[in-house]
Order: C-alpha cells, then sequence, then structure tokens
C-alpha cells in the first residue's frame, strides 16, 4: 500500500527560495525534483491521490490541474515544467522498455548521423519560431496555482543536448574538426532560440527559478572538451542565467555526468545558482555539498541506482546520511540523483520523500 508523505502540505516557496540561496535555514526538510516519468506519476495520481487521469490530448486543461495536483500533494513547493520549443525530427535509438511501469519503448539519443550534419540541412531545417510556439500551458500552471506554491520552469533539453539530438554525436564529433563553421551555426541557431523561448517565459507570473537541463558528461569526463563547451555551449547558459538574475530568479542547473573540471566556469563566469544531478561513482552528493554548498545550491543526490534497488531500511539510512550532512545546513534540498525513472519503486519515491519532508520534525 502506498502512503501519502505528507498529510497536509503548506507549501511556501519563499521559503525555498531563501533556503536554496543560503538565506534561511530550513526549520523542516525540503524536497525537490528535475523530472517525474509520467507513469510514475499516472501511477500515484490514480492509486494514491483518487485523480481522474487523463491524458494531455484528451483534455489538457484537466491534465494540468492534475499536474499540479500531483506537486502539491507530494509536498513539493513548486510545480515544474518543460516543453521544447520545437526541435523536431531528430533521430534516437530505440529498445524494449523493460521497467514495471513500461512505457512500452525506450528511447535515446542518436550516436551516429542525425537530421542536420552538413550546411544544406541546416539550411533546410525548419528552425522553431517563437510566433508559432503555444505558452498556454506554462500560462494555465502560472494562474492555477496552490496558495503558497511557486513555478519553476525550463526549457526542454538545453543546447548541447539538442545539438547533439539533431546532428548525432558521431556527427557533432567530426564536424567539430572539420566544418568549425557549421558548427558555431548550429550551436549559436540552437542557443538563441532557447534564449528567445525563455524571454518570453519569464514575462509570466509566479515564476521563482529557471531550472535548465542540459548533459554534458558522461562517468569520467565530458561528453566534448571543456574547450569547446566553454566556446559554444557555457556562453549560452550565462546568457540564460543574466535573463533570470535580471528577473530576481535563480538559474539552476541540471547537467548528468562528470562535469568537474568545468564546475569554476559553471560557478564563477555562467553564475549558476544551483547544481543538480549526482552519481555516487562520480561525486557522492555529500562531498559535492562540503566542497561548492558555500558558492551554489545542492539539488537532489539520492543516486538513481540506490534509490531503484534498495530495500527500505538501508535506503531509510542512506537518505538520513545525506539530510544530516547536508539538509541541517541549507542550500539544499532533497530529491533524486537524477530523476524519478519509471524503473524505481513507486515505494522507493514516497519514502525517500517521507524521510526529506519529515527531517528536523522529530
Amino acid at each position: 500500500m502506498y502512503k501519502v508523505p505528507l498529510e497536509n502540505p503548506q507549501p511556501n516557496i519563499d521559503n525555498f527560495i531563501k533556503i536554496i540561496k543560503g538565506k534561511s535555514i530550513p526549520f523542516r526538510g525540503v524536497v525537490m525534483e528535475y523530472l517525474i516519468d509520467e507513469e510514475v506519476r499516472r501511477e500515484i495520481s490514480r492509486e494514491l491521490l483518487g485523480l481522474d487521469w487523463v491524458e494531455p490530448l484528451e483534455d489538457s486543461n484537466k491534465y494540468l490541474k492534475n499536474y499540479i495536483q500531483f506537486w502539491y500533494r507530494m509536498g513539493y513547493d513548486y510545480v515544474r515544467f518543460e516543453t521544447n520549443a520545437g526541435f523536431t525530427g531528430g533521430k534516437g535509438r530505440k529498445t524494449d522498455d523493460t521497467a514495471r511501469l513500461s512505457r512500452g519503448v525506450r528511447q535515446w539519443a542518436e550516436e551516429k548521423n542525425g537530421l542536420v550534419t552538413c550546411r544544406e540541412d541546416f539550411e533546410n531545417y525548419r528552425w522553431p519560431q517563437m510566433k508559432d510556439f503555444d505558452f498556454s500551458p506554462y500560462e494555465f500552471i502560472s494562474q492555477n496555482l496552490p496558495s503558497g506554491m511557486g513555478f519553476i520552469v525550463s526549457h526542454g533539453g538545453g543546447v548541447l543536448e539538442n545539438v547533439i539530438w539533431l546532428m548525432g554525436y558521431e556527427s557533432l564529433s567530426y564536424a567539430l574538426y572539420d566544418d568549425p563553421d557549421l558548427i558555431e551555426a548550429i550551436f549559436n541557431k540552437v542557443g538563441q532560440t532557447i534564449y528567445e523561448f525563455y524571454k518570453n517565459i519569464v514575462e509570466i507570473p509566479n515564476i521563482y527559478a529557471l531550472f535548465q537541463g542540459d548533459d554534458m558528461g558522461f562517468k569520467t569526463a565530458t561528453l566534448i572538451s571543456p574547450q569547446t563547451l566553454r566556446r559554444y555551449v557555457l556562453p549560452w547558459h550565462k546568457k540564460y542565467a543574466q535573463l533570470a538574475h535580471k528577473h530576481n530568479v535563480p538559474y539552476l542547473l541540471h547537467s548528468c555526468g562528470n562535469v568537474e573540471v568545468i564546475m569554476d566556469d559553471l560557478i564563477e563566469d555562467v553564475k549558476i545558482d544551483g547544481k543538480h544531478s549526482f552519481e555516487d561513482e562520480i561525486i557522492p552528493v555529500d562531498k559535492f555539498y562540503k566542497k561548492y554548498s558555500d558558492k551554489i545550491a545542492v539539488l537532489g543526490g539520492v543516486d538513481i541506482n540506490v534509490l531503484a534497488s534498495y530495500e527500505e531500511n538501508k535506503l531509510r539510512e542512506y537518505i538520513r546520511g545525506i539530510l544530516t550532512n547536508c539538509m541541517a545546513k541549507g542550500k539544499f534540498a532533497l530529491g533524486s540523483g537524477n530523476s524519478i525513472t519509471n524503473y524505481i519503486p513507486v515505494k522507493n519515491y514516497l519514502i525517500m520523500l517521507e524521510e526529506g519532508l519529515n527531517f528536523g520534525t522529530a
């Protein structure tokens, strides 16, 4: 049987922002999340929250109301929502999805050749235009937040992610040396499109942070060289951060993999306000917290392998260790190290929330 992690949610987005900015020490635990797979939200919405689940195309407003209710009832201080501006048609690799809450097919970015691999492809590709983008889901969520909740927004996929999606990883790697002019054009086109997206988004009321994802690393290094990231990718994140700060909201970054070599760039030049995505095999969150929490907020941290495989007592002990080392000092919010995937047991996800929300209340 599932159990609601918090019987009486009392969201306080102002307090959440103060905590991650280091302006307040939490009197109780706070939780955050980057992404929660729809299969998990559907299971909990139906089985635990008693919501009448509908798909987005059936009734978009009812779907969004359920979406808001999920974040509220799970104890979050905010609703996070993202969509892609319209980088369509990218190639992907597919395989069977064997998760208990399977979506049938699991997909990842193309490793070889994508749709845009030469100048002709670049000129012929239908690049997104903001005049064609539907901002109504963002406006609906902004207008229907429960009292005390805020809105945290993102573009679906970051600069590097969308370039890899369009080009394919192998094509990108070759073009970095064979056609740097094309590379610059593609990165600038993607980066500017995302910037225009955010220029529209930040004008919507009740937005309390921009929380952009852009996976730049794998287990041992960055996906492309640090020098290339500094030339083509980080300047765009700097623009997004400047836009956020101009509107007095934090700029939070999710980036998977080992990005230690560019952490100083992200903190000192890009000026991110918080970092998300951690794997114990790369650096456990409490070690990262000890090294960087004097400069930025540390978000999430419960390793996905742990969350997916530990039995209850061992999982609670692991989570309490993180909370003891991080939560009590502020500039931290508990969540998964990456996202709540459909292969994570729902019970384990709820245990994590229960531990986080009840920390410091005994």
